[in-house]
C-alpha cells in the first residue's frame, strides 16, 4: 500500500535523515587504506546507539537473504555493488566501495547510499560514481507532483545510457515511511509519463547503482552480498525524498555538513 505523509509528518522524518547524512559522511572519512569493513560497522553501531536510533538492518530477512542481515551496514566493494555484508576485510588502495545505511529515529525511516574511492583512485571508478550521482540528481528532479514514478525511472536511465552504462532493474528504490521497503517500487530505467501518480506527500528513496560493463548480478555465498557476473566493478549513490507542493525535499542531503 502506498501511503501519503502529511506535512507535519515530513518534518517528524527530518531528523532520520540528517542523522542518516551525518553517519555517512563519518564512514566516508573512516574509510582508508588498511581499514577492517567489520570496524566501519562497528562506528555507525556506536553512532546509532549514541542517537538512540535503531538499525533497519540487523534483523532484516527479506525472502532474497539467506538469514538476517546480523549488521547495520551494507558495505559492498569493487565488484559487490549492493547488499554487501560487512566481513573481515581490510580495505586496499584502489578499492571502490559503497555504503548503505538505514535506520529509523522516533520511528520515521530514512536511507541513502554513497559510493567512494579508498586511496588511490581510478578513473573509470570516478566516472562510475560520477554517473550514479548525476542520475540520483536527474531521478529526483524528476520526482515533482503531477510526474509519474516513470518519469523518475526515465530520468535515471538517460544518465546512464548517455554515459554508455548497462541498467538492471531487479532492485532499485522504495517507498519509505515507519519501515524501510514499502511501495512503490521506483526502478532504475521506465518510461515517462507511466506509473505511479506523484502526489505531495509521497516519501520515497531514488537510488541508482550501474556496473562497470554489464547488468547482470550474481548473490555471493554469504547469502547476501550482490556482485557483478562479469567482475566488474560497482556504484551506487541513494538519497531518500519527499515529493512536496515545492518540489522534491533531500531528506538526506549531505550538504548541511559542508558548512
Amino acid at each position: 500500500m502506498i501511503e501519503l505523509r502529511t506535512p507535519t509528518q515530513i518534518e517528524e522524518m527530518k531528523p532520520a535523515g540528517r542523522f542518516v547524512a551525518e553517519v555517512l559522511e563519518a564512514l566516508a572519512q573512516a574509510a582508508d587504506v588498511g581499514v577492517n569493513l567489520l570496524e566501519l560497522d562497528a562506528l555507525a553501531h556506536e553512532m546509532i546507539t549514541k542517537r538512540g536510533a535503531e538499525s533497519c538492518y540487523i534483523d532484516y530477512h527479506p525472502s532474497f537473504g539467506a538469514s538476517p542481515f546480523g549488521k547495520v551496514l551494507c558495505t559492498s566493494v569493487n565488484d559487490a555493488v549492493l547488499h554487501g555484508l560487512p566481513h573481515d576485510y581490510r580495505l586496499k588502495d584502489g578499492d571502490l566501495l559503497s555504503v548503505d545505511f538505514a535506520v529509523a529515529v522516533d520511528g520515521w525511516v530514512s536511507d541513502s547510499a554513497r559510493s567512494v574511492v579508498v586511496g588511490t583512485p581510478r578513473d573509470e571508478d570516478l566516472r562510475l560514481i560520477d554517473t550514479t550521482e548525476r542520475a540520483l540528481v536527474a531521478g529526483i528532479d524528476a520526482a515533482r507532483a503531477g510526474n509519474r514514478i516513470g518519469d523518475i525511472s526515465h530520468a535515471i536511465a538517460e544518465v546512464a545510457r548517455a554515459d554508455g552504462y548497462l541498467i538492471n532493474t531487479q532492485f532499485g528504490g522504495h517507498g519509505v515511511g515507519r519501515t524501510m521497503h514499502g511501495d512503490p517500487h521506483v526502478p532504475n530505467d521506465g518510461r515517462p509519463g507511466r506509473g505511479f501518480p506523484l502526489k505531495p506527500g509521497l516519501v520515497i528513496a531514488i537510488e541508482p547503482w550501474f556496473l562497470h560493463t554489464t547488468d547482470e548480478i550474481y548473490t555471493d555465498a554469504d547469502g547476501w552480498t550482490l556482485r557483478s557476473a562479469d567482475g566488474s566493478r560497482g556504484a551506487h549513490s541513494e538519497h531518500t525524498i519527499a515529493v512536496t507542493e515545492d518540489g522534491p525535499l533531500i531528506l538526506t542531503d549531505r550538504s548541511f555538513l559542508a558548512a
